[in-house]
């Protein structure tokens, strides 16, 4: 979990996976924004977001455990979280297994559209 400016609980929570140009360009478009967040890290092996997906490295089951063991759903008030829109088909099973309360944001497929998805989003 690594946190972007100086979130709190209000603060929107995103998940990408571990691939470091991944992980890299997310980090700095959400910097960009000017907003602070909660970015979850998931260990995809080093894969990026579509390749860690079909390989089976980026379920909603793993993603789950993730944010689980990472404490990230006890920091944030909001029970919303942001997954990459390349994986848009784990949003609902996601739901299922975050349990009640959660919803899943379904974020833009390219970080480069971070800024203006927030922007309509998440209240600032």
């Amino acid at each position: 979990m690594y946190p972007i400016g100086e979130p709190d609980e209000r603060s929107p929570l995103l998940v990408t996976t571990n691939f470091s140009l991944t992980y890299f360009i997310v980090s700095s478009e959400l910097l960009a924004t000017g907003l602070s967040c909660h970015l979850a890290v998931v260990d995809a092996e080093g894969l990026s977001v579509l390749t860690a997906w079909s390989a089976g490295k980026f379920s909603a089951e793993r993603v789950g455990r993730a944010l689980r063991e990472m404490g990230a759903m006890a920091r944030v008030n909001h029970q919303k979280v942001i997954i990459p829109g390349y994986v848009a088909v784990i949003s609902g099973e996601l739901e299922d297994v975050l349990g009640s309360g959660w919803r899943v944001l379904v974020g833009p497929q390219e970080a480069s559209d971070l800024q203006p998805f927030l922007r309509s989003v998440w209240p600032q």
